[in-house]
């Protein structure tokens, strides 16, 4: 994690929501973000009369993006590639008017019949639709309402946690950690926003990308990105609206199943230090398996 110093900025609470950047070691929870393409993971049926199966259902998994969403339901319904993204403008989606007609975080994880005919806008107009029932009902509209959020602004601190958290016990901290930015003017410093912006699923941020010149930038806009960077899960919600309490600032996962928050900013730099040796120890054996 990079150093961080608050901000005196007064900005519209929209603006300062943003959390403290994950650390240098991949924090990748169970559901968030994987590489590569997405892949649909439909329940089969015996088919036609040649004994082909056919997918009954397509299974959405937490934290996928809406591109890799797009990309499993082509595959699923077996139609060209950009053939559900095209299909957004007529799929007459009920998002809320901060989304300005962008599904991301309203694609909600969970498993869908596909029915007898089905299209791409049906099945986004179920995730969608499943989304608000989710998010516009008690406890979720009530709990961004006592944080002092929308419902919206909910859901991207929620698609945060998703991206970073190691596990679903860190959600609640890392949570944690966005709020205790936001209410310091402190920038968010959240590598899987930058991820996002440069369409890349790697957990690690360069250096070098600290500088790109794009609003998911949290390094060096303050507040919270313009939407959401993926498509969050219960758990990760539940974090966004009840976050742990504690006064943390910064987190860094050292190794597999050690993540440590800090309020410190020399005891994170330690910790950071002792991330990056424990990677580069592991780089070897890694490279060997491969």
């Amino acid at each position: 994690m990079q150093m961080n110093t608050p901000s005196r900025s007064a900005r519209s609470m929209r603006n300062r929501i943003r959390l403290t950047r994950r650390g240098r070691i991949a924090l990748i929870a169970s559901g968030a973000v994987v590489a590569g393409t997405a892949v649909a993971v439909p329940l089969l049926t015996p088919g036609d009369d040649e004994g082909e199966p056919r997918p009954t259902s397509l299974v959405i998994r937490e934290g996928w993006r809406a591109t890799q969403i797009y990309d499993a339901v082509d595959k699923t319904l077996e139609l060209p590639p950009g053939t559900t993204r095209n299909s957004l403008a007529k799929a007459n989606l009920k998002l809320p008017n901060d989304a300005e007609g962008n599904p991301e975080g309203y694609l909600f994880p969970g498993t869908y019949p596909l029915g007898e005919r089905p299209t791409p806008e049906k099945l986004l107009a179920a995730m969608v639709d499943n989304a608000n029932r989710k998010f516009h009902g008690a406890p979720i509209a009530a709990g961004a309402q006592r944080n002092a959020l929308n419902v919206y602004q909910a859901v991207t601190i929620a698609s945060i946690v998703q991206a970073e958290a190691a596990t679903k016990g860190d959600m609640g901290k890392v949570a944690r950690v966005i709020y205790n930015r936001l209410a310091r003017g402190m920038p968010l410093q959240m590598d899987s926003t930058i991820n996002y912006a440069l369409g890349r699923s790697a957990p690690k941020a360069a250096a070098k990308d600290t500088g790109i010149d794009s609003p998911y930038n949290s390094y060096q806009r303050m507040g919270l990105p313009p939407t959401p960077i993926d498509n969050p899960g219960e758990a990760a919600m539940r974090a966004a609206i009840s976050p742990a309490p504690g006064d943390w600032l910064y987190f860094v996962t050292v190794k597999p199943g050690d993540t440590r928050f800090t309020a410190d900013q020399d005891e994170h730099e330690r910790n950071v230090a002792e991330a990056d040796r424990n990677r580069r120890s592991a780089s070897p054996r890694e490279g060997a398996k491969t």
